[in-house]
């Protein structure tokens, strides 16, 4: 198994496969509405609007796991974060990133990169940062705010510009 054999329900309640983002740098995230981090679209977003034409894609999945914080809907959740937010990367449908029930990508993807406490995301706006062969790299707290690490996702996309032979 490896990130691209995966796929996940779209807001739309369609099924896409990561497939598509092959040879992109992905940052992947579970985000939510409500929560005390959800200002961090802001960032994402101008991580987006900064990298996105050098091959940075951010994916945002919507998770209602941690105190209620994303009780809305995909389409409620779409308009918020177009309205407060500008976003204009992907944002999923909602799905659940922990215990039995979460979704296997984030199986995968806490397999790949246990955090700091173990391999449980333990609250929202946890971020895995993916490179363009689809390897799980790094794996940030929900507290560390996405410009911190601008420098590992600059070095993931020079990978892609100039690869190694």
């Amino acid at each position: 198994m490896n990130l691209y054999d995966f796929s996940v329900p779209t807001a739309n309640g369609e099924e896409e496969s990561l497939a598509v983002y092959q040879g992109k740098v992905l940052l992947i995230v579970n985000t939510a509405s409500k929560c005390a981090f959800t200002s961090q679209y802001q960032e994402l977003e101008e991580l987006h609007r900064s990298y996105a034409s050098q091959g940075l894609v951010i994916l945002a999945f919507p998770c209602n796991q941690f105190l209620n914080q994303e009780p809305d809907s995909n389409s409620a959740i779409q308009q918020f974060c177009q309205l407060n937010y500008g976003v204009t990367f992907p944002v999923f449908g909602k799905l659940n990133v922990k215990g039995p029930a979460a979704h296997p990508l984030f199986q995968y993807l806490t397999e790949q990169a246990p955090g700091l406490f173990g391999k449980p995301i333990r609250w929202n706006f946890t971020k895995f940062l993916v490179d363009a062969s689809g390897h799980v790299r790094h794996r940030y707290a929900p507290s560390t705010k996405p410009s911190s690490f601008a420098a590992d996702i600059e070095a993931l996309l020079s990978e892609i510009a100039s690869p190694m032979v």
